[in-house]
């Protein structure tokens, strides 16, 4: 299989064909057939051009991609062998493996460290790829803010000789993809071609009324791009503005009203007074209760001076909390997530006003803002739509999840450790 004029037979070859079936080879076969044809070479070999048009990647990741693919020979060259090497490594290896891989795809200059300047590098190309913007295009400069951010949550923690910066070690890249997922997922999935749904690729649509200005909403289309990496593809495809405070008022009520009309999942977002920019994912209706409820799918994260998402850690089940009109001081009124009672992971009272967040175990997440009270300026809640088949299967499990977790916090509650937290 690929060309009769392909190198000598590698022993990686032969390991690696075993990742496929018969047929993965054959498609693989008739894409190299198809673009070393367009290579011009006499089906011999992909050349760099051509990768990068197939692929969609027309910058330094692009390159260094088709360098590793190629085994940095150099050489322009990448034969059927190594398409089938790197796609057995990358698509079909251990964990270990593939995070190793896109680990040395970071290291753009080729130069062996992970500098910042790698990382401004890709986060860039990524940004491009996924926004279709051009390297001329002015809209990038827009993107620089975002790259910052995204920059913010990395650690460079590697001591390199003689060198006057330290560099990204590769537990320092984990850790930033833990914080990052749609990252992971765009750079683990860069040898499917992105007409064919590339994961880490879809902006969900963000719908909103013509009563208000574009220029007061905080979800902007790179910030939606983040928090959808921790989501399953089914819930990237729309969400539409259900409460903003510039058009309804800082109101818990008129929240929970405009917020109960779906049963799908929303996405609170608040700036506060110090400019920062955090909220969570909510997968459970925001309906009065007196306890913490939910499910370990909600997280939480920050958008703003840093890009981060915390999802769930088993530590506790005190996920999610709505309480309305409690006149107990045990039980405060007001939405939140997290961490137990009076010291939540993030709270907003139900005054609207004020608010909190602390560090919490439940989601392994710090202190969202720059204090732990927080004095919201802006609040925005998103509904993620719900297509008809995905609504009717959420009708019909609702009744099971809600019991199940009524039996959850039962037996917590036995053992004296439904409050438990950070």
């Amino acid at each position: 299989m690929g060309n009769s004029q392909s190198p000598p037979a590698d022993p990686r070859f032969s390991s690696a064909t075993r990742a496929f079936t018969q047929k993965d080879l054959e498609d693989l076969n008739s894409l190299f057939v198809s673009l070393a044809a367009q290579s011009k070479s006499n089906n011999e070999y992909i050349s760099l051009s051509v990768f990068q048009a197939y692929f969609g990647l027309k910058s330094s990741l692009g390159e260094r991609l088709f360098d590793l693919v190629t085994q940095q020979r150099k050489d322009n060259k990448l034969t059927f062998h190594d398409l089938v090497i790197a796609k057995s490594v990358y698509e079909k290896g251990t964990r270990d493996d593939i995070e190793e891989f896109i680990y040395q795809l970071l290291n753009v200059t080729g130069d062996g460290v992970v500098g910042r300047c790698d990382i401004e590098s890709v986060l860039a190309a990524i940004l491009r790829s996924i926004f279709s913007l051009e390297a001329s295009n002015p809209g990038l400069n827009s993107h620089r803010e975002i790259i910052n951010v995204f920059l913010s949550s990395a650690k460079f923690s590697k001591v390199v000789e003689g060198a006057a910066e330290k560099s990204m070690s590769f537990e320092d890249f984990r850790s930033w993809c833990a914080l990052l997922p749609s990252v992971r997922k765009f750079l683990g999935s860069l040898l499917i071609p992105p007409d064919a749904g590339r994961l880490g690729s879809q902006v969900p649509q963000l719908v909103h009324g013509d009563n208000i200005n574009p220029d007061l909403i905080l979800l902007r289309e790179e910030y939606a791009w983040h928090i959808g990496g921790a989501l399953p593809h089914h819930e990237l495809v729309e969400w539409k503005l259900l409460y903003h405070s510039a058009i309804n008022g800082m109101s818990f009520n008129t929240f929970l009203g405009s917020t109960s009309n779906g049963e799908g999942p929303t996405i609170l977002i608040i700036k506060d007074k110090d400019g920062y920019i955090y909220g969570g994912y909510a997968s459970q209706p925001w309906e009065r209760h007196g306890d913490f409820y939910g499910d370990l799918k909600s997280f939480l994260f920050q958008l703003y001076p840093k890009a981060s998402i915390f999802k769930p850690t088993g530590a506790n089940n005190n996920v999610q909390w709505c309480a309305a009109n409690f006149s107990s001081e045990s039980i405060p009124n007001g939405i939140g997530f997290g961490g137990r009672v009076n010291h939540f992971g993030l709270f907003l009272s139900a005054s609207f006003d004020v608010g909190q967040t602390f560090t919490c175990t439940t989601f392994g997440s710090p202190c969202l803002s720059k204090t732990n009270r927080i004095f919201p300026e802006v609040i925005e809640c998103w509904g993620i739509v719900q297509n008809g088949a995905q609504q009717e299967k959420l009708d019909a499990a609702k009744g099971t999840v809600l019991e199940r977790f009524k039996e959850d916090r039962h037996m917590l509650n036995m053992v004296g450790l439904a409050n438990s937290s950070e």
